[in-house]
C-alpha cells in the first residue's frame, strides 16, 4: 500500500466517524425537544394576559372569582388542556349543543364587556374566539412554564 492509500484510508475513516457521531445526536436534540411543549411562552403569556388575566390574575395563580391554574395545568396533558379550553373546561359538565359561530362569537363579546359581573358567570368556550383558538399551543406553553417554575410570573423574554 502506498502512502496515499493509507491517507486516503485515514482519512474515509474518519470522514465515517464523524458521520456516525452525527447521525448519534439527532435523537437525543428531538428527545430533548419533546420534554418542553411546542409554542412560544412569550405569544402565550400576552394571549393569557389579553384574555385570561381579568379572571385568574395576571400571574394565573387564580382570584376570588377563578381558580389557581398552576396545579391543575401541572398535571395536566396538552391534549387535554386544549379540550378543555376550546370546548369546555369542566369535564363534569354535560357536552353542549353545537351553535353556530357568529351567535358564539357574540356571546363571548358579551362576556368580556360585562367585566363587572365575570366572576359570577362560568369560564366561557373559547373555540369561537380566533386569537385564543390560533394561539392554544402557545397558552398551554406559557401555563405549562408556570407551572413547571421555569417561567416566573412576569413577562417572559421573546
Amino acid at each position: 500500500m502506498t502512502r496515499l492509500s493509507i491517507y486516503t484510508l485515514c482519512a474515509g475513516l474518519l470522514l465515517a466517524g464523524c458521520a456516525v457521531e452525527v447521525q448519534n445526536l439527532q435523537p437525543a436534540k428531538e428527545l430533548a425537544q419533546r420534554s418542553k411543549p411546542p409554542g412560544s411562552v412569550y405569544t402565550g403569556w400576552r394571549i393569557f394576559q389579553d384574555r385570561c388575566a381579568a379572571c385568574h390574575g395576571q400571574a394565573a395563580t387564580g382570584t376570588n372569582g377563578a381558580p389557581d391554574l398552576l396545579p391543575r395545568v401541572r398535571n395536566m396533558g396538552s391534549r387535554r388542556f386544549i379540550g378543555l379550553v376550546l370546548k369546555r373546561y369542566d369535564w363534569n359538565l354535560a357536552p353542549s349543543p353545537l351553535s353556530s359561530a357568529p351567535a358564539e362569537r357574540e356571546a363571548l363579546i358579551d362576556l368580556l364587556e360585562q367585566r363587572k359581573d365575570i366572576y359570577s358567570l362560568t369560564m366561557p368556550v373559547w373555540q369561537g374566539e380566533p386569537r385564543v383558538s390560533a394561539h392554544i399551543v402557545d397558552l398551554y406553553a406559557f401555563l405549562s412554564a408556570r407551572a413547571e417554575g421555569t417561567q416566573g410570573p412576569g413577562r417572559p423574554a421573546q
